[in-house]
C-alpha cells in the first residue's frame, strides 16, 4: 500500500487523500450545477461574463487585496507574542498561542464579511419591509459571538497548555544551561 501511495504521491506531488477529498469537492460543485441549473447561477445569454466577473473578483480582491493583508497581519501576530513572551517558541512550551488567536480572528472576520450589510444598516427599510424586525441586534451579536469566539480559545489554550505541563518531565538542567 504505501508503494502505491508514494507512487501517487510522486505523481500527483500530495497525499492521495488531498486528490479523493479534491474530486469530491468538484462532484459536489457538479451536483450542484446540474440541480439547480445553469440559468439559475449564471447569465444564461452572456454566461461567459457572469463567471469573468466572479473570476476577477475573486482574483483582484483575495490574491492581490486580502491575502498580503493577512499574511502580514499573521506575521505580525506571530512577532507581536515572541516580543511578548520574550522567547522563540522552544520543544518545552509544547503549545504555540498563534492557533488561538487566528481560529477566533477567522471566525469573526468571516462573520463579519457575511454579516457586514447587517451590521452597518444597509438596506433599513428593505430588511424591516421585508422581515418586520429592525438591524440593531446584528452589531451586538456579532460583538458577542467574536467575545464568546475569543474566550472558547483562551479556555482551550489554557486547557491544552496545563495538560502539556502535566505531560512534560522534570528537565534536568545541564551544566551549559546554569552558567546561562
Amino acid at each position: 500500500m504505501s508503494k502505491a501511495r508514494d507512487a501517487v504521491r510522486r505523481l500527483y506531488g500530495a497525499h492521495p487523500l488531498h486528490l479523493l477529498i479534491l474530486l469530491g469537492c468538484f462532484a459536489l460543485v457538479g451536483y450542484v450545477v446540474i440541480v439547480l441549473g445553469p440559468g439559475h447561477l449564471w447569465n444564461s445569454k452572456v454566461w461567459w461574463k457572469s463567471i469573468l466577473v466572479w473570476f476577477i473578483g475573486a482574483f483582484v480582491l483575495h490574491d492581490l487585496v486580502l491575502f498580503p493583508f493577512y499574511a502580514v497581519a499573521d506575521r505580525s501576530l506571530a512577532a507581536g507574542l515572541r516580543a511578548v513572551t520574550g522567547r522563540l517558541p522552544t520543544k518545552r512550551s509544547r503549545v504555540s498561542p498563534v492557533n488561538y488567536f487566528r481560529v477566533p480572528i477567522l471566525g469573526s472576520g468571516l462573520l463579519f464579511l457575511l454579516f457586514f450589510p447587517g451590521i452597518i444598516r444597509q438596506g433599513r427599510g428593505t430588511y424591516h419591509a421585508a422581515t418586520g424586525l429592525t438591524q440593531q441586534p446584528f452589531l451586538e451579536r456579532w460583538l458577542l459571538i467574536t467575545a464568546a469566539l475569543f474566550g472558547m480559545s483562551a479556555i482551550v489554550y489554557s486547557i491544552r497548555s496545563l495538560l502539556s505541563r502535566a505531560e512534560q518531565p522534570e528537565s534536568v538542567c545541564t551544566p551549559d544551561e546554569a552558567g546561562s
